[in-house]
This record gives structure tokens, C-alpha cells and sequence, in this order.
């Protein structure tokens, strides 16, 4: 059994073999996918399941909070999943290509929560994307 379908097992949630895969998918995935990149990837696994099945589940997995969708504005217009951790991280989006890097820095987390005070919150959450060019085709 994978960690996602563990965690989807602790959650309540049935799995079907077609979830299984589809999971499994997930928690192999090194980047973040979109659903027809995750039907794909599944479909190489086992060719009966369909985009539709994949949608369901990708739907499903969120609303149960084991994956989490973003909503890059790469360009590319397609939500992109990676698994929900407890760990938190930033990313860092190339918009030319769409690669995405995950990045943690106490600096900015740190001047994050001195904003926050400042308007007289305390911070509970937040998500930050960053878009940019490599530097080396800045000139471009």
C-alpha cells in the first residue's frame, strides 16, 4: 500500500483498484501534473481507465485534502496536483516552460509573518507563486 492510499484509507475513503493506481501515480510524480498528464500516466498502468475516471478521483483526492490543485498562471490554463503534506513550501514557476520548483525560505517566511502583525493578524495560512524566466533567456 502507497502513502496516499494509506492516508485515503485512514481518510474513510473506498479504494478502487482504478484509485490505486491513480494514487500511485501521485505519489510518484517528482513534479506536478495535470490531470492529462496523471491519465496518461495511469493509462500506462492500466488502459481501462479514462480522463473521466481520473477527473472524478483528482476531485475526490482534493475535496478529501490528500492532494492539493493549483492554479498556476503559467500559460498553460490546467490545474496541477501534488500531494497534500504537512510540510509547507513555496513554488517558483518558470512560465516558459512550465516547470515548477518547490522552495522553502525562512527569510520570506519570517517577513510573511512580520506583515501579517503589522495589519494586526496572525498568520494561518498562505501559498506563495512566484513566475519567472530563467536568466539566461531574459534577452529573448
Amino acid at each position: 500500500m502507497d502513502r496516499l492510499e494509506k492516508i485515503c484509507a485512514e481518510k474513510g475513503l473506498r479504494m478502487t483498484d482504478q484509485r490505486r493506481v491513480i494514487t500511485r501515480v501521485i505519489s510518484s510524480a517528482d513534479d506536478h501534473p495535470d490531470v492529462e498528464e496523471i491519465h496518461r500516466r495511469a493509462a500506462e498502468i492500466d488502459d481501462r481507465i479514462s480522463i473521466a475516471t481520473v477527473y472524478r478521483t483528482m476531485r475526490l483526492l482534493e475535496d478529501y485534502d490528500v492532494v492539493q490543485r493549483h492554479d498556476f498562471q503559467d500559460g498553460h490554463g490546467r490545474s496541477r496536483y501534488e500531494e497534500a503534506t504537512p510540510e509547507h513550501h513555496d513554488h517558483l514557476i518558470n512560465v516558459r516552460s512550465g516547470e515548477v520548483i518547490e522552495f522553502v525560505n525562512e527569510e520570506i517566511e519570517r517577513l510573511q509573518e512580520k506583515i501579517a502583525r503589522e495589519h494586526g493578524f496572525r498568520l494561518v495560512d498562505h501559498r506563495l507563486e512566484l513566475y519567472g524566466v530563467p536568466l539566461d533567456e531574459e534577452k529573448s
